[in-house]
C-alpha cells in the first residue's frame, strides 16, 4: 500500500477517534440537562449503546449498509468484518461505527429520566441493525469506493457527512421513543416550574467536547485528506457560533433570559445544519445555514412543548429538524457546480426533499411500529414510583451525596424521629447543607424539648387549678347549706315572733273585754328589753294651788 493511502487511513482513524469524543460529549451533555437523580442511569446508557452498537455494526449493520447492494436497497454481504480488509477499509469501518453511534446515542438524551434501561438497549439494537444501516446504504453505498450504489445516492442526493443520514435518522427514531413512552411525571402539569437539568457546566462542558468532535465528523467525511479541509473545519467552526448566537438572541427576544439550554441548543443545530454541505459552502452561506438551523431549533422546541412532547435535551429539534433543513440548504444555499450531478437547483432540492422525506418515513415509522411491539412485550418505561426515587437507584442502585441525604431525611419522617442526625460527607456542598440541616435538627430538638417541659409545668399548673377549683367548689357548697340552714332558722324565728304578737293581742283583748287596762304595751320594743306589765295603781293628781280664790 502506498504511503498516500497509509497516510489517508491514519486521517480517517484520527477523525474516528475525535468523533470517539462526541460520545464523552453526549455523556456530558445529557447528564448535565437531567435531574441529578438520574444522571447515572444516562451515562451508563451512553456507554453501553455504543458498546453494543459497535459490535453489532460489526456483526451485520456496516455489511446491510456498505456491502453489495440488492437493487440500490441494502447490502447483502461482509458480514462478521474481518481483518483480512485492507487499512483503508478498516479506518473506514471505524469511522462508520462511531458514525452509527452518533446516530444511536442522540436517542438517548430525548427518552432520559423515564425509560427503562433494557428496553433503551432494544432501541439501540433495532437502530443500530436495522433502521440507520438500511437508510445509510439507500444514501451512501459505495462512498468508500466514490460510487452510487444506493437509490437515493444514484438520484444524486446529498448529504457529505450525515446531516439527514446521521443526525435526522436518530431524531426521528426518538421522536417516535418520546411519543410511546409519554412525558415525564409532571413535566405538562399545572405547575409552571420547568424540570431543570442539574449541573449546567457539565452540560456546557459536553458541548465542546462535541465541537470539538465535529472537526472529525465533517473533516473526516473527506476520507482522506485534501485541499477541502480548511474550508469544512472553518464551515463547521462558523456554523456552531452562529447558531449559539442565534439562539441567544432569540431567547432573550422571547422569553427576556438568556437561557444556557437555548444556546447549547443553538451551537448543535448549527453544527448539525452545515454537516451535508460543509464541503461546498461558502463562509457567508455557512452563517446563513447555521442561523437559520437556530431558529429551527427553537420553533420546534416550542412546538413539542405546545404538542405535550416531552424531549428532555431537545434532540428532535436539534438533529432530527436542523438536519433536514441543513440537507435542503444544500440546493437552496449551495453553488450548482459544487454538486457533480449537473441538476439545477430546483431538480436538486427535489431529490433533497425526498431524501429527507424518505429518513422520517422511513425512520420515525419503523422506529414507532417497533417500539409499540417492544412496549407490548416488555414495558419501555418505568414505573412512577422508580421514576420518583430515580433511575440511578432503581434502575442501576447507584446513589449519590444528595440521594442520600433525601433517603435520610425521608426516613426521619416516616419514622417521627429527629433526634439522629443525618450522615455528612466530608468536603462536598451536599455535606454542607446536611451539616446545616443538622445544626437546625439539633436547635428543633433542644427547642422540642424546652416545650416540653413548659408543657408538663403548664400541666401541672393545671392540676393544681383543677385541685383548687374542687376545693372552691365544696367550699361554697358548704357555705350554701349553711346559708340554707340560717333561713330555715331565721323563718322558724319569724314565725315564733308572730305567734308571740297573735298572743299578746288576744291577751290584751281579754283584758280590755273584762274592764282591766292592757297588759302589754304593743309599740315597738327593743328586742333586748322585756315588755314591762301595766301597774295597777293610779296616777297621782296634781297638787291644789296654793292661791284658791
Amino acid at each position: 500500500m502506498s504511503s498516500p493511502s497509509l497516510i489517508d487511513a491514519a486521517w480517517v482513524l484520527l477523525c474516528s477517534v475525535l468523533i470517539m469524543f462526541m460520545q464523552a460529549g453526549f455523556c456530558c451533555l445529557e447528564s448535565g440537562l437531567v435531574r441529578a437523580k438520574n444522571s447515572i442511569n444516562v451515562a451508563i446508557k451512553n456507554l453501553c449503546d455504543f458498546c453494543l452498537c459497535t459490535l453489532v455494526f460489526w456483526l451485520l449493520g456496516y455489511a446491510i449498509m456498505f456491502g453489495d447492494t440488492w437493487r440500490g436497497l441494502i447490502g447483502i454481504n461482509g458480514f462478521f468484518y474481518n481483518e483480512t480488509a485492507p487499512p483503508t477499509s478498516v479506518a473506514f469501518f471505524l469511522f462508520q461505527v462511531v458514525f452509527c453511534g452518533t446516530a444511536t446515542t442522540i436517542i438517548s438524551g430525548a427518552v432520559a429520566e423515564r425509560m427503562r434501561f433494557c428496553g433503551y438497549l432494544m432501541v439501540a439494537l433495532l437502530t443500530s441493525a436495522v433502521i440507520y444501516p438500511v437508510f445509510g446504504h439507500w444514501a451512501w453505498a459505495g462512498i468508500e469506493q466514490g460510487q452510487t450504489h444506493g437509490w437515493l445516492n444514484r438520484m444524486g442526493f446529498i448529504d457529505f457527512a450525515g446531516s439527514t443520514v446521521v443526525h435526522s435518522t436518530g431524531g426521528w427514531i426518538a421522536l417516535a421513543a418520546a411519543i410511546v413512552i409519554g412525558p415525564r411525571l409532571g413535566r405538562f402539569g399545572d405547575s409552571r416550574n420547568r424540570i431543570r437539568g442539574h449541573n449546567l457546566p457539565v452540560a456546557t462542558l459536553g458541548l465542546f467536547l462535541l465541537w470539538i468532535g465535529w472537526f472529525g465528523f465533517n473533516g473526516g467525511s473527506t476520507l482522506r485528506i485534501e485541499g477541502r479541509l480548511p474550508l469544512i473545519f472553518l464551515n463547521t467552526c462558523l456554523a456552531g457560533a452562529i447558531g449559539g448566537i442565534t439562539s441567544l438572541s432569540f431567547s432573550w427576544a422571547t422569553h427576556r433570559v438568556i437561557r444556557v439550554e437555548s444556546a447549547i441548543n443553538g451551537v448543535i443545530a448549527g453544527l448539525v445544519g452545515i454537516t451535508a454541505s460543509c464541503h461546498i459552502m461558502t463562509p457567508t452561506m455557512s452563517l446563513a445555514v447555521g442561523a437559520i438551523a437556530a431558529i429551527i431549533c427553537q420553533l420546534a422546541t416550542a412546538l413539542l412543548a405546545r404538542m405535550k412532547i416531552d424531549d428532555v435535551i431537545a434532540a428532535v429539534p436539534a438533529h432530527a429538524c436542523a438536519g433536514a433543513w441543513g440537507t435542503l440548504a444544500v440546493a437552496l444555499l449551495g453553488n450548482p457546480a459544487t454538486w457533480e450531478s449537473g441538476l439545477t437547483r430546483w431538480d436538486q432540492l427535489g431529490i433533497q426533499a425526498l431524501g429527507v422525506a424518505t429518513c422520517f418515513a422511513w425512520s420515525f415509522s419503523v422506529g414507532y411500529v417497533g417500539l409499540r411491539l417492544i412496549n407490548a412485550v416488555s414495558p419501555l418505561r418505568v414505573s412512577a414510583e422508580h421514576e420518583r426515587q430515580g433511575l440511578n437507584l432503581a434502575e442501576h442502585a447507584a446513589s449519590t451525596e444528595s440521594i442520600d441525604l433525601l433517603s435520610d431525611m425521608e426516613r426521619q419522617r416516616v419514622a417521627g424521629d429527629f433526634s439522629t442526625p443525618v450522615y455528612v460527607e466530608p468536603h462536598t456542598e451536599v455535606g454542607q447543607i446536611a451539616q446545616q440541616y443538622n445544626r437546625v435538627l439539633d436547635r428543633v430538638v433542644k427547642d422540642t424539648e424546652k416545650l416540653i417541659v413548659a408543657n408538663q409545668e403548664i400541666s401541672d399548673m393545671n392540676e393544681k387549678v383543677l385541685e383548687s377549683r374542687d376545693q372552691a367548689v365544696a367550699a361554697q357548697q358548704q357555705i350554701e347549706q349553711k346559708v340554707q340552714q340560717l333561713q330555715e332558722f331565721n323563718r322558724a324565728a319569724t314565725g315564733r315572733e308572730l305567734r308571740m304578737v297573735e298572743l299578746k293581742d288576744e291577751v290584751n283583748r281579754i283584758a280590755t273585754e273584762s274592764g282591766l287596762p292592757p297588759r302589754y304595751d304593743l309599740s315597738f320594743q327593743d328586742p333586748g328589753t322585756q315588755p314591762q306589765p301595766p301597774t295597777d295603781q293610779p296616777k297621782p293628781k296634781d297638787p291644789p294651788p296654793d292661791d284658791v280664790t
